[in-house]
């Protein structure tokens, strides 16, 4: 069952949400309640078998679970080693954000809400949240920075024709973590009717394991693929870009225990990791708070937030989930940092490669295979987290360099 994982994992939170040093629940007064609600019942509704059977069957019917496990055989051979794409860009809405919204609008309806809110930065999260909601006739708002707004155009369309309401974020860098500032303060003043669907294994416990759990589905489904493919359920390498890091979090749930498996995490290094314009948290941050839990957080030597950069609105937060930052200080997990350029060479390669346009989130992950170091008798899966439709606009900008890669 894709929610329920052994508890006795080194790698799972405890009861005060914290993994490692890092997670917990700090939040403010007025959040409470609803903090406190959700985390009282999450892990019981998400275990009622009625709630596992709906769940399931929009996964199947609706989402289209199971997502394929492609082996991408020219790039394969372009890297001298076995890679696998795991095909979360066939979901329904274009990428794996859909997996959690399905969870968590089920779960909201059964703690009696009625109004929901989310955050979003690529866009995809928010057009999930919003297909949700058309499909279950609850009220959706959605925050987005301004920035994000203009550079994922198609995505903002996309939530209002499915009748959510888009909310511009105009303070700040006008990016993913003034979004999701302005979700909270929505979520302080609506507290009774409102759940708000984080998209990311972030926030204040239990969200970060909510959503890792909702993700889970999609290495439950690698293992099962990989033995019909390759004879054995475990890779070498799991490889998966990482901003907040929810696809990655559900790329590498069902191996975490299994030290054979090499887990690594693609951030985005913008201009470059010291350029002053990067978001690469691995290496540029040091622990702080940051929207309700202890995590590793970009920020100056008085505690201020880094504003973080990158090309791809997707990875461009300062921060990075509670459970990765514990995997990698653990060593549980490799972090490699790719720059803008990379990401987009990545794009084109894939493209013309295999057929694949992928979303600039995801071409950060594809770009690591260079850094990888894979044999030729190894297999690599890298979690195709989702789809390039939404970044043409981006693409198009950058259509003479694309040209020339």
């Amino acid at each position: 069952m894709a929610t329920l994982p052994p508890s006795s994992s080194a790698y799972a939170p405890n009861a005060r949400g914290y993994y490692g040093e890092f997670g917990g629940a700090f939040i403010p007064e007025m959040l409470y309640p609803n903090v406190e609600e959700l985390r009282q019942n999450y892990l019981t509704i998400l275990a009622d078998p009625d709630f596992q059977r709906e769940y399931q069957l929009l996964l199947r019917d609706y989402v289209g679970r199971p997502t394929p496990l492609f082996e991408a055989r020219r790039l394969s051979q372009k890297y001298n080693t076995r890679i696998f794409l795991k095909r979360e860009d066939l979901c329904h809405t274009g990428a794996h954000k859909v997996n959690n919204t399905v969870g968590q609008i089920l779960l909201a309806q059964r703690l009696g809400k009625t109004r929901i809110i989310a955050e979003t930065g690529a866009g995809q999260h928010g057009v999930a949240t919003a297909t949700v909601c058309a499909l279950m006739g609850l009220e959706c708002i959605v925050y987005m920075g301004s920035v994000d707004m203009e550079r994922q155009r198609p995505n903002v369309e996309r939530m209002r024709l499915l009748g959510a309401e888009v909310r511009p974020a105009t303070s700040g860098s006008q990016t993913l973590k003034d979004a999701t500032n302005e979700a909270i303060r929505d979520w302080i003043s609506n507290p009774v009717d409102t759940h708000y669907i984080i998209g990311s294994v972030v926030g204040p416990h239990p969200y970060p394991d909510l959503v890792a759990r909702l993700q889970s589905v999609i290495s439950e489904e690698m293992r099962k693929q990989l033995l019909e493919k390759t004879g054995s359920e475990l890779p070498d390498y799991v490889v998966a870009c990482v901003g907040g890091g929810s696809n990655a979090a559900g790329a590498f749930y069902h191996f975490l225990d299994e030290p054979a498996v090499q887990l690594v995490a693609v951030e985005a290094a913008g201009h470059g990791i010291h350029s002053g314009h990067s978001a690469a948290t691995s290496v540029l941050g040091k622990p702080g708070i940051i929207h309700g839990s202890r995590t590793l957080l970009m920020q100056d030597e008085d505690g201020q937030i880094t504003e973080p950069y990158s090309l791809s609105a997707g990875l461009d937060y300062p921060g990075i989930g509670p459970l990765h930052a514990f995997l990698g200080a653990s060593g549980r997990a490799r972090f490699i940092s790719i720059e803008d350029e990379k990401a987009l060479a990545a794009v084109a390669e894939c493209s013309r490669l295999e057929g694949i346009i992928p979303a600039l989130e995801t071409a950060h992950a594809l770009a690591a295979l260079s850094q990888l170091g894979a044999g030729p008798d190894e297999v690599v899966v890298i979690n195709l987290s989702g789809r390039g439709d939404k970044d043409l606009e981006t693409y198009l900008k950058y259509a003479d360099q694309l040209r020339q890669y």
